[in-house]
């Protein structure tokens, strides 16, 4: 037999030397849910580990991120006051403005994402303005543009604008650049799907909508050439990294998109994925580090640059005790 591919197979040191994807620390960014007040820390029941934190209770949180070697981390706002407009949004003293100084001060070796959407700022939590009941598209676009300008005021390495309405990375990097941020990059959400997998974090990030739902929006489920046009147009307008999200279900998104397009791809690996994963190694049925580690290569073996997962804490000191 001439080809006996189990020769490649034999020991770990040969698979290791034939292995085509690897997971790697500096691939991972970690999102923290930042809230309003003073000394809070308050666990999210729906994410194990996952906590919110004040920013005067932040340095907990980012001693870990430091000390794991993780790059970069995404941060989502939690205000205390929530309006049609989402006003804390775009406050110059916002919640999120608040924690990118104070991280960048203390921490300034780490890349601060941000995450650029209105649902966890409006009292009806919505992604957009609204009148009779309906999403606002264009009316929006300058709020967003206002709350990436205020966060790259602040101090944000990368603008992540997650809200999905047509248009805004353009409008985004025209006021951007308009500002003088020529320099600041922007890691579009372009492919985001009306998914129920974001469960969990509407619980964290105070976020659900009021009501109806957000499929006016957000990509339909089933629609895998529209998310290609959805991308295309994202690259056109200046997106400097394009995402898929979420991304477990979606990797033949991540795939196709990673053999169409050159930009570096992120995916973000989303609360509902990851409490499916806790929940299961919490009542003994799976072996919560062998499946996230296949969950992860499976993301880069699809094509992702860049993975935003709950679990990056985790993997980097796995991969440590892996090289030890």
């Amino acid at each position: 037999m001439k080809n006996r591919l189990r020769r490649l197979r034999v020991s770990e040191q040969m698979r290791s030397l034939v292995r085509e994807n690897r997971v790697q620390t500096e691939d991972l960014i970690y999102p923290i849910f930042v809230i309003e007040g003073e000394n809070i820390k308050n666990p999210v029941e729906s994410m194990p580990g996952i906590c919110q934190y004040s920013v005067d209770r932040l340095e907990e949180e980012m001693d870990r991120v430091k000390e794991s070697g993780v790059l970069g981390v995404l941060l989502f706002g939690i205000p205390k006051h929530k309006d049609e407009v989402g006003s804390e949004a775009y406050r110059e003293h916002g919640v999120v403005q608040e924690a990118v100084r104070y991280i960048k001060k203390n921490y300034p070796d780490i890349l601060v994402i941000v995450d650029v959407c209105l649902c966890e700022y409006t009292s009806h939590g919505h992604c957009g303005l609204i009148a009779d009941g309906k999403i606002l598209n264009d009316e929006t676009l300058p709020l967003l543009a206002k709350m990436s300008v205020s966060l790259a005021d602040a101090g944000a390495d990368i603008i992540a604008p997650s809200d999905m309405m047509d248009g805004r990375v353009g409008f985004i990097r025209e006021k951007l650049d308009g500002a003088g941020f020529f320099d600041i990059p922007i890691m579009a959400y372009s492919a985001k799907f009306a998914s129920a997998y974001y469960s969990p974090f509407r619980d964290a990030a105070h976020s659900a909508p009021g009501f109806g739902d957000r499929k006016t929006y957000q990509m339909d489920c089933a629609n895998g050439r529209e998310a290609m046009r959805e991308i295309e147009a994202d690259i056109w307008e200046g997106a400097d990294m394009i995402m898929v999200k979420p991304a477990l279900a979606y990797l033949d998104v991540v795939k196709e998109a990673s053999l169409r397009f050159k930009l570096p791809l992120v995916t973000y690996n989303v609360s509902g994925e990851y409490a499916l994963v806790k929940a299961a190694a919490e009542k003994g049925f799976i072996d919560e580090k062998r499946i996230v580690m296949e969950n992860m290569t499976a993301m880069k073996r699809a094509g992702a640059n860049i993975i935003i997962t709950y679990h990056a804490l985790d993997v980097a000191e796995w991969l440590k005790e892996s090289l030890s």
